[in-house]
């Protein structure tokens, strides 16, 4: 599989990296229900078999269990090892409730509880992973995680959902090697603004949720998110429920129309889509059996045509009235 260099830094990384939110499971406030271990383990595996080279997880993924099952699947993984990204900045209680902080005391803490469920010594990339309005503890956070590279604890240092302002003050203290925004049909808020910024700057991006949270995979219906768990997140998403949801069904169908002329799903569309910009490094799509992953792979050689992108892109604005 092609790769790309991220940003400043001095690594390549292929167009699809593997996504773990999903594989926390449940037991915190934006899981994804129950999820089988093993399972997770063969999806990485999957995942590295077929090329693809990175894992993205955070902390709070299933409060340190995400992280805890990528250093399994690695420690059982007999080929070349992946690079690893993780994230902090968001803490969570008994309740698995999270709340923002990036004070430097609670940083060091996150990036040394990290490195002992990877089981590494040096973390690849390392995210804060939401802003927070406090611009002093924004900037106490961006320097702590500085001084973590400096230390040898982080190769990289990225940040995820900041805006241009807020990069700009980061910038500032200390380069930004990525930015991890949401990014896809259902979100491409970030198109406007924030990826010419990014291109412009040297920023590597890699963006998140290219699928929507599963929505445009094309397996997705109304009977089965009435079925999903109660403790699953996108239950409570307005993308999940109308009046969005008959909006976001429509696109689907245009992407499966797509689809079908590439020989793919409408999920790997999705993913084509958001890679077509030229300021996207690589986007992170999860999987949580080793079946769903082989979507997400061939979604690097579909070459979407400018006839395609009219066509998703005109029943997109019109399903969604312009959002």
């Amino acid at each position: 599989m092609k790769t790309k260099r991220l940003g400043n830094s001095d690594l390549s990384i292929t167009a699809v990296g593997y996504g773990s939110w999903a594989i926390g499971g449940a037991g915190w406030q934006f899981a994804w229900g129950q999820q089988n271990d093993s399972d997770s383990v063969a999806a990485i595996h999957r995942a590295l078999e077929l090329g693809v080279n990175w894992i993205d997880t955070a902390a709070v993924y299933g409060v340190g269990h995400s992280e805890e099952i990528v250093s399994r699947a690695l420690a059982t993984w007999h080929g070349p090892q992946p690079h690893v990204f993780t994230k902090c900045g968001l803490r969570w209680d008994a309740q698995g409730q999270t709340r923002h902080d990036l004070t430097a005391a609670s940083i060091r803490q996150e990036c040394e509880e990290s490195l002992r469920r990877l089981k590494v010594d040096t973390i690849d990339l390392y995210q804060i992973h939401w802003p927070v309005d406090d611009v002093n503890e924004l900037e106490e956070g961006w320097s702590t995680m500085a001084q973590l590279r400096r230390e040898g604890k982080a190769r990289w240092i990225g940040v995820s959902n900041f805006n241009v302002e807020q990069m700009e003050r980061a910038q500032a203290i200390a380069p930004i090697t990525s930015l991890q925004p949401p990014y896809s049909l259902v979100h491409p808020e970030v198109g406007p603004e924030i990826l010419p910024f990014c291109q412009q700057s040297e920023i590597g991006t890699i963006v998140y949720s290219p699928m929507a949270s599963g929505l445009l995979t094309g397996a997705m219906t109304r009977e089965r998110i009435a079925k999903m768990p109660a403790d699953d997140w996108r239950k409570r998403s307005p993308e999940f429920n109308e009046p969005w949801l008959s909006a976001n069904l429509a696109v689907v169908e245009r992407l499966r129309a797509v689809g079908e002329r590439h020989s793919c799903s409408p999920g790997a569309v999705a993913i084509a889509w958001t890679l077509r910009h030229p300021a996207v490094t690589a986007a992170i799509v999860g999987a949580r059996k080793p079946e769903q992953v082989d979507d997400m792979v061939v979604a690097v050689d579909v070459h979407l045509t400018e006839s395609d992108l009219t066509e998703i892109e005109s029943v997109n604005e019109l399903a969604r009235g312009g959002k």
